[in-house]
């Protein structure tokens, strides 16, 4: 209805209207087909609406803090316990997202060592989570 009477004050009277009410029917008619034609060009039909379950909010509680620092603070140390050249393989590839080859070359060693490194780190983290 905003639309419809917006558009007749923009009209003015701008010309004679014979009838208003029939003026006022064929822009509504209007309104309505240009609102079809819009939804229809973005493909409004196949939108979802963002709904609040969608992207519930979690509670960083204090102490879902404390046992995340606690969890880094345990896979820091776990990390410190591997072999220098095992726990930089494993930092290249997991942090830095580095290939095997971009190890290789960084390390100069062979791909097949880094590949080794790589899975000696995660057994050795395996057994510390118990994953």
């Amino acid at each position: 209805m905003q639309e419809v009477a917006l558009r007749l004050h923009q009209h003015g009277t701008a010309g004679t209207i014979e009838s208003r009410a029939s003026f006022a029917v064929r822009i509504a008619r209007n309104v309505l087909i240009d609102r079809w034609r819009r939804d229809t060009a973005r493909q409004r039909d196949r939108h979802v609406s963002l709904e609040e379950y969608h992207h519930p909010a979690e509670d960083i509680s204090p102490a879902r803090v404390l046992e995340g620092q606690e969890t880094l603070a345990l896979v820091l140390r776990s990390l410190g316990d591997l072999p220098e050249r095992t726990r930089q393989a494993f930092i290249l590839h997991r942090f830095e997202a580095m290939s095997y080859a971009a190890i290789a070359a960084c390390l100069d060693i062979s791909v097949s060592a880094v590949e080794k490194h790589i899975s000696k780190a995660m057994r050795h983290l395996s057994a510390r989570f118990g994953d």
